[in-house]
């Protein structure tokens, strides 16, 4: 959302860093206008690639943007360079429209009263979290997908509910017993009828609500509750009753001011498993700012009370000063390696694997761009494997002010920024998979330590990948989509930074067995429309006899999977009657993957940050006829 200047930004974790905000209080009042134009142009009104368009913002409620800045992903900057009444003259002059505290309020069609949870939470068709699993195969079998390659193109739009005012359609949804739950921007996690998107309940997250939702049962009282688990974007994690949305706990998960759960949780028996990354390494793109502190780290709660039973940190060593940059500024290091995906569970041997990031600052560790297998009991790390030896990177060394970029030779960020995949080929041999922004597909073994088993590099990579948000496989093909998004300038601050609509995407379908490379298939192409990219940088999905994957341009397209073939497509990029009431327009597909359960497809679409096209819609898909 509002992305203001943060040259001003400064960091503490214990007493190394502090944030230092502009001291205003005693200042005289400042008007929208200014405030606008000191804190927020820089990069608003520069084409900056991570934050939307001034007419973007205007489009949106003003109470969206005051609540970006004080719980949202602006926070940083909205609580220490604002006060409250700036907070609302600077989206009044954003928007030039006055502040309506009932902003969310809109025609929401609630569903009957049912009995729920069924007595078998799981019995019916379901796709649970992030990856349709533990395993984070993202493949959906026959009997839960109920949804034959014949019937396929014959896929039609069912329906299309609207997050109210938002940019960004982000949240994966996850269908458990006949409900449908789903997060979003504004913090609303909504929980829906998947056949009509009637609303059951409501609830409000603090912040933007970006994993998906993961349902499991807890022991609380003596007593079995079915709850809904997610997290928001300033590190807070939220169990509520999946009933009626009740509040259970509520719990920081890291007090680092930019920490965020972005990946979504795993529920493993007893344990509710966090992954944490945090956005230092974007913040320190401004001149003062201190780099860096920030390490990433999975840890393990009480599904029933949110107490945190263990804390892995990915780096061992605490960051410490390691010198200065060329402005006098203290460094810091090792740091980063941060979690950006869910973990992915292994039954046999008790381990959960994550992926990690690049390092953010100097001194590189061994455990960034890697897989770390961590032991579930006692969090010790079993071996990692790392992809790229030698990554420190951060956003400083996308601009011509590289002042706090690691010394050469700088890194490239290539994360492990996708979920390991985890599946038993027809042989009985075991694989882990894991895909980089590198554009490297990583075969590993998990019953061996994690030695190679093969590699294959797929796409070029780059800061958008490479490989983005992960692959799908049915246990004999692994279907990977290629990002490799690019601009017209390596600036990413250029005030003429647009995106490259020749460049990027396809699928890619390679051996389980070996990586060789089965079929291809071309990108989406963007035409001539406008802020438009064909990677395909979102998750893909697979079910029997189909693929299907999504791209920047907007359009999702479903596969033959024994030859790529093109079965159906859809253009997202339109406006949208909604079941809600609320403006819908679909735009860019980024991060999250379809979704497919009891014969339905669904996806969310708008993604206005890099430059995408803003979109604020969930869509249902069903085959013609299937509701007669």
């Amino acid at each position: 959302m509002l992305c203001a200047r943060i040259t001003a930004t400064r960091f503490i974790v214990g007493a190394l860093l502090v944030l230092v905000a502009t001291a205003s209080s005693a200042a005289a009042p400042r008007d929208g206008a200014s405030l606008y134009s000191a804190e927020c142009a820089s990069c608003h009104d520069s084409g900056a690639a991570h934050a939307p368009t001034l007419d973007t913002l205007a489009a949106m409620p003003t109470a969206a943007i005051i609540r970006s800045l004080e719980t949202g992903v602006m926070r940083v900057v909205g609580n220490f360079k604002l006060n409250g009444p700036e907070r609302v003259a600077v989206a009044e002059h954003i928007t030039g429209t006055p502040f309506d505290p009932n902003w969310n309020t809109h025609q929401v069609q609630e569903c009957a009263a049912v009995i729920w949870p069924s007595t078998e939470l799981f019995k019916a068709p379901h796709w649970n979290g992030w990856g349709n699993g533990t395993h984070n195969k993202r493949y959906q079998t026959k009997a839960q997908a109920q949804l034959s390659p014949n019937e396929v193109p014959n896929l039609e739009l069912k329906w299309a509910f609207a997050f109210p005012g938002e940019t960004i359609a982000e949240s994966q949804p996850t269908i458990v017993d006949g409900r449908l739950f789903v997060g979003s921007r504004s913090g609303t996690v909504y929980a829906l009828d998947p056949k009509t998107a009637c609303v059951h309940w409501q609830f409000q997250a603090d912040a933007p609500v970006k994993n998906s939702v993961v349902i499991g049962a807890a022991e609380i009282d003596g007593k079995s509750r079915t709850l809904a688990f997610f997290g928001d974007l300033t590190g807070t994690a939220y169990a509520v009753d999946a009933t009626d949305g009740s509040l259970i706990w509520r719990r920081s998960v890291d007090e680092f001011p930019a920490s965020r759960l972005m990946g979504s949780f795993i529920l493993v028996g007893d344990n509710l498993f966090v992954p944490i990354t945090a956005t230092e390494s974007t913040l320190v793109a401004a001149t003062d700012a201190v780099c860096c502190v920030f390490r990433g780290s999975v840890v393990a709660l009480n599904p029933a009370t949110g107490a945190e039973r263990w804390r892995r940190y990915t780096i061992a060593e605490t960051p410490k000063k390691t010198g200065e940059n060329a402005l006098g500024n203290p460094t810091f290091g090792p740091s980063g390696a941060t979690i950006w995906s869910a973990p992915t569970y292994d039954p046999i041997l008790d381990v959960i694997y994550v992926g990690t990031s690049e390092n953010a600052s100097n001194p590189a560790t061994k455990t960034s761009d890697a897989i770390l297998a961590i032991d579930v009991k006692t969090s010790e790390i079993k071996w990692s494997y790392q992809g790229l030896a030698g990554d420190a990177w951060n956003m400083s060394c996308g601009t011509p002010d590289r002042t706090n970029c690691p010394e050469a030779p700088a890194g490239l960020d290539y994360d492990m920024g996708s979920s390991p995949s985890l599946t038993t080929m027809a042989n009985g041999k075991r694989v882990l998979i894991a895909a980089q922004k590198s554009g490297v597909v990583h075969a590993l073994d998990p019953d061996d330590g994690g030695k190679l088993l093969w590699q294959r590099k797929v796409a070029e990579g780059g800061i958008l990948g490479g490989i983005e948000w992960g692959p799908a496989n049915d246990g004999r093909l692994l279907y990977v989509a290629l990002g490799d998004i690019r601009w017209n300038t390596p600036d990413l601050l250029d005030p003429k930074l647009a995106l490259d609509a020749n460049i990027g995407g396809g699928v890619v379908a390679l051996d389980l067995s070996d990586g060789a490379v089965v079929w291809q298939a071309p990108p989406i192409a963007c035409g001539e429309r406008p802020q438009c990219s064909p990677a395909q940088t979102a998750a893909v999905t697979a079910i029997p006899g189909v693929v299907f994957s999504a791209a920047m341009s907007g359009h999702l397209q479903a596969h033959d999977a024994k030859t790529g073939e093109v079965i159906w497509s859809y253009d997202t990029v339109r406006d949208f009657e909604t079941v809600n009431g609320a403006n819908g327009r679909g735009g860019a597909i980024d991060a999250s993957g379809p979704v497919v359960a009891d014969g339905w497809v669904y996806v969310v679409s708008g993604y206005s940050k890099w430059g995408g096209l803003p979109g604020n819609v969930l869509l249902g898909f069903a085959p013609a006829g299937s509701d007669e």
